[in-house]
């Protein structure tokens, strides 16, 4: 059983909810966030995702990123819609923003997910006032998850 202050708490979603899906494609995952399929469940049922979400390793996202975007470097999370609902987050990625925002890896993996989540939904945050809705719909989905808001300075 993990410590925990290294899980953000709340409701427990069923693990064989079959309209919402979690690979874990990078063992580094579950070694680094104990419960890190669990977490990113709960931050997608917060937001009432359906697909898939895959906790990738820093090379696959670097790789779509690439194919996708054209980009030659690894992003935190990518999103896409077509042929069906799907985040990718970046191990790595995550773990190193994490450390350098001084927060709990557990808690930037939901704030992620619910990051994509939303992106999913429509929200984006190309223009000041969208940004500034989708860190407010942000942090009072996490605070529903019992996660602190990221947009807040400590």
């Amino acid at each position: 059983m993990e410590p925990p202050s290294s899980r953000p708490p709340g409701p427990e979603i069923p693990a064989g909810d079959p309209s919402l899906v979690v690979i874990v494609a990078d063992p580094a995952w579950q070694k680094t966030i104990p419960g890190a399929e669990r977490i990113a469940r709960r931050a997608a049922h917060a937001v009432g995702m359906q697909g898939t979400i895959v906790l990738a390793s820093d090379r696959l996202v670097r790789d779509l990123n690439w194919r996708h975007r054209g980009k030659n470097k690894p992003t935190n999370v990518l999103t896409y819609e077509d042929p069906a609902p799907e985040i990718v987050l970046a191990h790595g990625v995550v773990h190193a923003e994490a450390s350098a925002q001084r927060r709990r890896p557990a808690h930037h993996l939901a704030h992620l997910v619910v990051h994509g989540a939303l992106h999913l939904q429509g929200e984006d945050h190309e223009h000041p006032g969208d940004a500034r809705r989708m860190e407010m719909l942000e942090s009072r989905i996490l605070h529903r998850i019992r996660v602190p808001n990221p947009w807040k300075r400590a």
